[in-house]
């Protein structure tokens, strides 16, 4: 069953899920990561982006999927799909090329940068938590035009210090950022249950602009492992509409498995 919705009627996961997708809008060409980022993407398919290609790891190009996929290898992905190519062809010809506009990835721990780890918690010799690793995640975070990042916040995941960097994000010096000869921008958003941010062009820190209804800033400050940095004006995220919530519930997820 999905999460309890606010009084609002929405669930936190879903103003995030519709939130993320809104991102999308005018893009063409998106590099799909799995969980979080499948929803947010094939939502933003139906809405805000009705000619959005969708990317999958395991080499499928222009996918849309009747129904949520249930993963990169998902047979659904094919069906009606403009390519299905090797995943070296999928890396070496379409993202490395350049041809991947934006990709949305997901995390186990963030820092304020936009440095991802998807690999151990804890001692990478000996973890208390072994993570499924990259994948194609270090490539895509290079080598994408623009990179989002959707990710339930909380202390033990947005952290000062990562216990690895498995996807490069900014350093903290945008001249050794610019001189580092990557095609990617590197992280431009992060979306969260709490709020949504955006990277700072002098500094490459993550700046809260955002938070949703019901969230105050005691809330984001006590769910992240550093200072946030707070936009002169901070705003507050639309809530989801009618339409994005029937979808979100009815066709993409209707057994609640990410708005859970």
């Amino acid at each position: 069953m999905s999460e309890p919705a606010t009084e609002v009627g929405y669930s936190k996961s879903e103003i995030m899920i519709a939130a993320s997708a809104r991102l999308l809008g005018g893009a063409r060409n998106c590099f799909v990561g799995v969980g979080l980022p499948n929803i947010v993407c094939n939502l933003a398919q139906r809405t805000v982006a009705p000619d959005l290609q969708l990317i999958y790891e395991s080499g499928v190009y222009g996918a849309r999927p009747e129904r949520l996929p249930l993963s990169i290898g998902d047979p659904t992905l094919a069906t009606g799909s403009t390519s299905i190519v090797s995943m070296y062809e999928l890396f070496a010809y379409y993202l490395q090329r350049g041809h991947v506009d934006v990709a949305f990835l997901g995390g186990a721990q963030i820092d304020r940068f936009g440095n991802l780890n998807t690999t151990v918690i804890g001692e990478y010799a000996h973890p208390t938590v072994r993570l499924p690793g990259s994948g194609g995640a270090c490539e895509i975070a290079i080598h994408a035009k623009q990179v989002l990042v959707i990710m339930r916040q909380a202390q033990r995941s947005f952290v000062e210090q990562l216990h690895f960097r498995t996807s490069p994000g900014h350093s903290g010096d945008p001249a050794h950022d610019a001189a580092r000869g990557w095609s990617g921008s590197g992280p431009t958003d992060v979306v969260t249950d709490l709020g949504t941010y955006v990277f700072d062009e002098e500094t490459g820190e993550m700046t809260l602009v955002t938070v949703h209804p019901g969230v105050s800033l005691d809330d984001v400050r006590a769910n992240m492992g550093w200072d946030v940095r707070v936009a002169d004006e901070l705003g507050e995220t639309p809530a989801p509409s009618a339409a994005e919530l029937a979808l979100i519930r009815d066709e993409l997820d209707p057994g609640g498995i990410y708005t859970k």
